[in-house]
């Protein structure tokens, strides 16, 4: 059985304050002093339970010599932590009549300092810990280092004598406006550099069909988006810190998705890119036409898409940016929003494609390169789910708040994401990215064949010992509410959805 740790907090952040000290337990007894905070950390307790319920150095649980992460990386090692630090922002708030924050967007900032406090741990003074992401875009990082606490963070363990990086993996930074990038600024990007891995024919990419002069990724001109995806490559610019790392820790949020349906474990390693128009993100035109912009074949949708190439080549040459923000404010002001474009449905056949190609470029490589031989992985990566207030609805960018209240861990992506989605009450054999991963026989990233090896930990807070869980006893108060191009496309078999939210949304019957 692959198993996946639970735990389970309060589901909101109220009461804790930047650096979010951990709650006092044996194996950090001799850091008392430098927690500030005397509080008890809810989300610290469950993320230790998570990973007690994973069975980490299951043995010493409890005493001063628990180190559950020794078993994942040597001393002096290097570790690399991966949040999901999208954007600053959530624009449903103040606009929905639910709540809506930039909680259910982005990893809190007391997740990080807890999966830092057991890297140091594990690693010692002697090794690295490092916060890497490449946001979008449009994120302010220092906006971002703000609402997560992260120079608190690194105040306080400074004050030990330790060293917590925090990385900026974007080489440039843009500002948007009416949907028009109007100003672009040169990050310094990843000290150490970037590197190309190319997966070829053992790309997702193989065998699908999709054209690659059709595909789009990130910035106006589709032209690395299609170089680096035709004529026999697959190749991704990835991030040589995270690469070279002897552990990453992945820190997703739970939460919808506009392209692949749900975040989560997988969708999380679009984060370590240098150029994410490497990255296609859905193919131009119709399902017809071999596209997946949009569905059906409505004369207004391939009308857009039309003008949305011409706009793409004016703007890639720099002229009608004027033009195309009055375009966009028009189109707004007679459509809304609530139509379906740029690939945000269930029909998207490339964003998934993507998500597996990283995964593996990832989880097969390591500071010598990448590492297929063997045909096992290179690289342990333990995930560590954000599940306290989750997002649903118009996510990644946009979700309302869910008070789910948990903590997921496990070495195993598709393990977690499976039980991810149960509670969210969603089918995964109607998400690709997870189903085709768990069907796929090269590069394999997950142990998992069917939804019956998973197995779900949850330490009981009385008694101390593990309950066990199989998939099919996950369930959920209601379904979340996907995004709209998902609509009917990704529930489960219960598919009654309610206004209303409950603390108790997620649970193990």
């Amino acid at each position: 059985m692959i198993s996946v740790g639970l735990g389970r907090g309060a589901a909101h952040y109220e009461g804790l304050r930047a650096p979010w000290d951990p709650t006092l337990v044996p194996e950090f007894a001799l850091a008392e002093t430098h927690f500030a905070d005397s509080t008890r950390n809810h989300v610290f307790d469950a993320v230790r339970d998570a990973l007690h319920g994973l069975g980490l150095d299951a043995k010493r649980f409890g005493s001063p010599e628990w180190n559950p992460l020794s078993s994942l990386v040597e001393p002096q090692g290097c570790v690399v932590l991966k949040p999901n630090f999208i954007r600053h922002w959530n624009p449903q708030s103040g606009e929905s009549e639910r709540a809506a924050s930039v909680q259910s967007v982005i990893t809190h900032g007391s997740v990080v300092r807890a999966m830092a406090e057991y890297a140091f741990l594990a690693v010692g003074a002697q090794g690295r810990v490092i916060l890497a992401e490449a946001a979008q875009q449009d994120c302010d990082f220092e906006e971002i280092r703000r609402i997560a606490g992260l120079d608190e963070i690194q105040s306080c363990f400074a004050a030990r004598g330790l060293d917590f990086e925090v990385m900026d993996l974007r080489r440039e930074a843009v500002i948007f406006k009416d949907g028009v990038i109007v100003e672009r600024h040169a990050l310094p990007g990843d000290p150490a550099g970037y590197r190309a891995v190319d997966l070829g024919d053992r790309s997702f990419f193989t065998n699908s069909g999709l054209d690659p002069a059709r595909m789009r990724g990130a910035d106006y001109d589709p032209g690395p988006t299609s170089v680096h995806h035709s004529s026999g490559r697959n190749a991704y610019l990835l991030s040589e810190t995270v690469l070279s790392s002897d552990l990453i820790i992945n820190l997703p949020k739970l939460k919808t998705h506009k392209k692949t349906g749900v975040t989560l474990a997988l969708k999380n390693m679009v984060g370590v890119n240098g150029d994410k128009n490497w990255l296609p993100h859905h193919c131009a035109g119709a399902p017809a036409e071999g596209g997946d912009e949009f569905p059906g074949a409505a004369w207004v949708d391939r009308t857009r898409s039309w003008l949305t190439e011409i706009g793409r080549q004016m703007l890639r040459r720099g002229i009608g940016t004027g033009l195309i923000r009055w375009y966009r404010r028009a189109e707004g002001s007679v459509r809304g929003d609530a139509f379906i474009r740029a690939g945000n449905w269930h029909g998207n056949r490339t964003t998934w494609r993507m998500c597996g190609d990283l995964n593996r470029c990832v989880y097969y490589s390591d500071s010598k390169g990448f590492q297929s031989e063997s045909g096992a992985p290179a690289k342990t990566v333990l995930t560590v789910l954000d599940g306290i207030v989750a997002g649903e609805g118009n996510g990644p960018l946009a979700p309302e708040d869910v008070p789910l209240g948990v903590i997921l861990a496990s070495i195993d992506p598709i393990a977690l994401d499976l039980v991810a989605i149960r509670l969210m009450g969603f089918d995964e054999r109607r998400i690709p990215k997870v189903w085709e991963s768990m069907q796929s026989d090269d590069l394999r990233v997950t142990a998992v064949r069917q939804p019956a090896d998973v197995e779900v930990h949850e330490p009981d807070p009385q008694s101390g010992r593990i309950r066990r869980y199989s998939l099919e006893d996950v369930q959920c108060d209601r379904s979340f509410n996907p995004h709209p191009g998902w609509l009917n496309a990704i529930e489960g078999p219960d598919k009654e959805r309610v206004k209303g939210m409950t603390a108790t949304q997620g649970k193990l019957a």
